[in-house]
């Protein structure tokens, strides 16, 4: 049996000795980035796209255009799982099964929405583009109205860590 989206997270990580609970942590990853990579599903069949975001501290924030598979999905299905990882790179070890990914990663479930309002459209794509540069934008009316602005609500997120030496020793019970 399938386990239910909303509880992939609130199950306690296998290796906890890599978990960061600290949310101002996890906060701070996806303030750091700039991809997130999104994932979506229609009739069972997955879908990912890399995407440039924004994050006001509350909800995710990216833009489309106003037609493609992204936007068909989230029609018919809100809810979305999305990752975040930073500082990418290997450990190396002497036995090729014993390499890991260094990393930072965040993954989350949440529901995404379409923004309407246009002062709330303006500020995600302010804060998209901020990622960027430190140069402010206007937005054209005809722009603003051909560009669709998806807010995601974040229900359940999770940080993990490796490769940093921030890691507790592994807890009795922890597995590979």
């Amino acid at each position: 049996m399938t386990e239910p989206a909303s509880d992939l997270l609130s199950r306690p990580m296998r290796r906890r000795s890599r978990e960061i609970s600290d949310r101002a942590e996890i906060d701070a990853i996806l303030a750091s980035d700039k991809v997130l990579h999104l994932a979506l599903a229609r009739d069972n069949v997955p879908f990912l796209v890399p995407v440039f975001y924004g994050f006001d501290g509350k909800a995710l924030y990216v833009h489309s255009a106003s037609a493609g598979t992204k936007i068909e999905i989230l029609k018919t299905n809100n809810r979305v799982c999305f990752e975040v990882t930073t500082e990418n790179g290997v450990v190396t070890a002497e036995a090729a099964c014993d390499f890991e990914a260094k990393h930072r990663t965040v993954i989350g479930f949440g529901r995404a929405s379409f923004v309407d309002d246009v002062a709330e459209k303006t500020r995600a794509l302010d804060l998209i583009v901020s990622r960027f540069t430190d140069r402010k934008f206007d937005y054209p009316a005809e722009k603003l109205g051909i560009t669709k602005v998806i807010r995601i609500d974040i229900d359940s997120i999770k940080g993990k860590a490796y490769g940093f030496g921030e890691q507790r020793p592994e807890q009795p019970g922890e597995t590979d």
